[in-house]
């Protein structure tokens, strides 16, 4: 059996793997080797990489390896016709995307950007507006693995979690939950809007302007998710009317984010280059739930953890 990664993973992870699986023939390399993936029968990709043309060159790929939630670029319609089985690391992002964004709900109500620039300016100003996360109201929506985390660590707040999905169906640590028919019922009580939605034909555009209409002027926006969730214009327009309070930003709808996007010059903008999700514990994670899907593909079970609905795109 051979295994071919575009990933070049630390050498303890290479080691460790091979270690484990001593009877399959390992290529880690940075970057696709067409001769190399076209003898392969399992595939570890980012999912940036892969072509149409790839995948219908290939007569021996059986399973593609995602490592990474965001499945984006990914030629699900060849994979599909060509009988391939795709699996991802999803829910590996929660611990670092869930501290990230209580970070920057603390950094809001704890007024730390004003705090930095006092202090670089020599400025003892004591009468900044100090808040708490004490008892507001966090809406979520998409909450799955790492909307579920931030739900987690805002009780810790004594926060009101509110968690939005497509069937409403329960969430451990939301208080309610709507889904994504009626969830506009809920935006006019939300302090945070925090948006953990991948990209999919469901989601994209999904927030417009009459929904920052129903938000709160002192609302608070976090995109952690993809930023194609709403169109640059409709949320430029919300933060220059003041529909809401600020939006604190890690992703875009084009990546990198263009120095001359107003974005970076807004006051009520916090722009981080989406960052949220990184962590040094991402590939080991990432591994590990690689080495059980392994062993199950080599046991010929079906016990894989995160397959693909090739039809939902997640």
């Amino acid at each position: 059996m051979k295994i071919y990664s575009s990933i070049l993973p630390a050498e303890v992870l290479r080691e460790d793997v091979k270690k484990e699986f001593p009877q399959v023939s390992f290529e880690f390399h940075k970057g696709i080797k067409e001769e190399l993936f076209l003898d392969a029968e399992i595939f570890i990709t980012y999912g940036e990489d892969l072509t149409e043309e790839l995948i219908y060159k290939t007569d021996k790929l059986r399973w593609i390896m995602v490592m990474s939630a965001g499945l984006d670029r990914m030629p699900f319609e060849a994979c599909k016709k060509r009988g391939i089985f795709v699996t991802n690391v999803r829910g590996i992002h929660k611990i670092p995307m869930a501290e990230f964004t209580i970070g920057m709900m603390l950094q809001h109500v704890k007024q730390m950007r004003s705090l930095w620039t006092n202090e670089q300016a020599e400025s003892w100003e004591r009468k900044l507006p100090m808040g708490e996360l004490y008892g507001k109201t966090l809406l979520i929506l998409g909450i799955g693995a790492i909307g579920g985390e931030v739900a987690r660590l805002a009780k810790a707040f004594n926060m009101k979690t509110i968690g939005v999905n497509r069937s409403g169906r329960e969430a451990e640590w939301a208080d309610e939950k709507f889904t994504m028919d009626n969830y506009r019922e809920a935006l006019p009580e939300a302090d945070f809007i925090v948006s953990v939605m991948p990209s999919t034909n469901e989601t994209k555009h999904f927030l417009d302007a009459s929904d920052f209409e129903l938000m709160k002027d002192s609302a608070v926006f976090i995109n952690i998710g993809r930023g194609d969730l709403v169109k640059d214009e409709v949320l430029l327009a919300a933060l220059q009317e003041k529909k809401i309070a600020h939006a604190y930003l890690d992703v875009f709808y084009e990546e990198p984010l263009k120095a001359s996007h107003p974005f970076w010059m807004m006051e009520n903008v916090t722009v981080t280059p989406h960052i949220s999700s990184l962590t040094k514990n991402y590939l080991p994670r990432s591994f590990e739930i690689f080495k059980h899907n392994l062993h199950t593909y080599i046991k010929n079970d079906s016990n894989y953890l995160n397959v693909i609905d090739m039809d939902r795109g997640y």
